[in-house]
């Protein structure tokens, strides 16, 4: 991959005018790259491995597949690729649905243009940006579940325990780091481990082990 055509997005949004108006923006911005736009999931699913972006925005209104079960294929396909939900729903079945699923942050469309962008940086960097009105139901349903620790969750150390309420609030590991005073190599030792006892493979899923409702998530 060329590195010095910036930060790779790829796009899936069905709407033409708003999937447009975003790759313009992006090949306007500097350090950033739009490798592709698709209007439905098949189409991204089948190309997206090819293009293997840094990033992708997805849609969650989709025709034929929905962008969940996108998000969640194309995480198999490619685990590696960060995927970024911008959409207008603002349930909580859709929000931990596509979390769940396997989104590494999500964020709504009235967002602004240049809050996407910074979304987009910081998702590629290990955060998990969400739009505030999303965040603030996420940290809701958590604290929700501080009163009664569930069993998927007692196993984990104080240390991992204040990591995973940092990861709620969607910090990065540099701003975790910074909050906690500890080094980012210990963030990411603790972020190993909380993988292992809880059985997760991602940020997101972490967090949803042990919020309500997310048994699915158990093996």
């Amino acid at each position: 991959m060329n590195q010095n055509i910036g930060t790779t997005v790829a796009i899936v949004e069905d709407d033409r005018n708003f999937r447009a108006t975003l790759e313009s923006y992006l090949n306007k911005a500097a350090g950033y790259h739009c490798a592709g736009t698709f209007g439905s999931a098949e189409e991204a699913l089948k190309l997206i491995p090819r293009l293997l972006p840094e990033v992708v925005l997805m849609d969650l209104h989709l025709p034929n597949m929905s962008g969940v079960d996108c998000t969640r294929a194309l995480k198999e396909l490619c685990p590696t690729v960060q995927i970024l939900i911008l959409t207008v729903y603002t349930d909580n079945e859709r929000i931990f649905g596509a979390l769940k699923a396997g989104a590494n942050g999500y964020l709504l469309k009235r967002a602004d243009p240049a809050d996407i962008l910074l979304a987009i940086q910081e998702v590629k960097q290990g955060g998990a940006p969400m739009s505030s009105q999303i965040a603030r139901l996420v940290v809701r349903s958590f604290r929700d579940t501080q009163r009664s620790v569930p069993d998927t969750a007692e196993n984990l150390s104080q240390g991992e325990e204040r990591i995973l309420q940092q990861l709620s609030k969607g910090y990065s590991n540099k701003e975790i780091a910074d909050r906690l005073s500890i080094s980012v190599n210990t963030v990411r030792s603790h972020l190993r481990n909380i993988y292992d006892k809880l059985h997760v493979r991602s940020r997101a899923e972490a967090i949803l082990k042990i919020l309500p409702g997310s048994n699915p998530l158990a093996k």
